[in-house]
């Protein structure tokens, strides 16, 4: 082979990994709109009132109703649900022997992997899946915190982002082509943290959460920002956390992408994140979601649900209500 037809050849294959890349979240536009529930130790304390131990999140992890949130998702008519693994307290569902290794914290992964078997009523159900995770150390458990060396604040904590690749990259592994894609919270200094040249970086991130499935879609959110906007090249959609979906601004979309992500903006729809009653009529969360939906976007609805994982009667009407009209004019 000469070195023109070499040349050739190079720039076909680069062309096609780059279109791969830029279409891996495709699938957000043609399902229009999703579901997002937070699910996690320390908000169940506060909703349910109770104190929170290994003995009682495992209690909790193993009465979640997956084959009854899987249903009502689908009832609702959105295409996809963002699930949180753990947030800031520690505790996650499912277990990891990298972090339990790291941290010697032994007794907060929950020993079912809610995880798989919420991907595998979902798939039941035509239902793709998400998952959150924060980009820091859980702030909230000190002793973890220190053992990762994870510093909060704008520092470059290499030490740190290594071990909590090393994390994702078990997790992405262990489930491959059972979870869809990842949502990483928390991403506040991206100039510092997650910019170097070498690893860990933006590019290193993303290579573990797709360890396991090269078609994940993974998303890096920078915090409460109102107009629609990419963080990095190594991103394929926007987080697009909102609080005030009233505020939302989507500016320079071309065929459903800003600067070549897919559009995609989050909201909750309770009196705040995970819990409370609708602070929205059905009219109002259906033009806030026509609004992205029409400019070919995606829109995630954080949900509340109850102990059991099934969502809230009077949110799940609402769910229902947009899934009727979504996309409408």
């Amino acid at each position: 082979m000469n070195l023109i037809k070499l040349s050739i050849l190079i720039v076909i294959v680069c062309s096609c990994l780059i279109t791969t890349a830029q279409e891996r979240a495709a699938w957000m536009k043609k399902a229009r709109w999703g579901i997002m529930v937070h699910y996690l130790a320390d908000w169940r304390s506060r909703t349910d009132s109770i104190t929170t131990t290994p003995a009682v999140w495992n209690e909790m992890i193993n009465q979640f109703d997956v084959e009854g949130l899987a249903k009502q998702v689908k009832e609702t008519g959105a295409g996809y649900l963002i699930f949180t693994i753990g947030q800031n307290s520690g505790f996650y569902c499912t277990p990891n022997k990298t972090y339990e290794r790291l941290t010697d914290n032994r007794g907060k992964c929950s020993q079912r992997d809610l995880i798989t078997d919420l991907s595998a009523a979902l798939k039941k159900q035509g239902i793709k899946l998400i998952v959150y995770l924060p980009s820091g150390a859980p702030v909230g458990d000190s002793a973890a915190r220190k053992a990762l060396k994870f510093e909060n604040g704008p520092h470059q904590n290499f030490e740190f982002q290594h071990n909590w690749e090393a994390i994702i990259r078990e997790w992405s592994q262990r489930w491959g082509n059972k979870v869809d894609g990842w949502w990483f919270d928390g991403c506040y200094w991206p100039n510092i943290m997650y910019r170097n040249e070498q690893a860990p970086n933006f590019a290193s991130f993303a290579a573990a959460a797709r360890a396991g499935n090269s078609e994940s879609i993974v998303a890096f959110n920078p915090g409460v920002v109102y107009r629609t906007l990419s963080l990095t090249p190594y991103e394929d959609y926007t987080a697009g956390e909102v609080d005030k979906p009233e505020y939302i601004s989507i500016k320079r979309s071309y065929e459903g992408k800003v600067d070549g992500k897919q559009i995609h903006v989050l909201s909750f729809l309770g009196r705040t994140w995970g819990m409370g009653d609708p602070r929205f009529t059905s009219d109002q969360v259906i033009g806030f979601s026509n609004q992205v939906i029409q400019a070919e976007g995606a829109i995630t609805w954080d949900t509340p649900v109850q102990r059991n994982g099934m969502i809230d009667p009077a949110i799940l009407q609402l769910l229902k209500a947009l899934g009727t009209r979504a996309g409408n004019k």
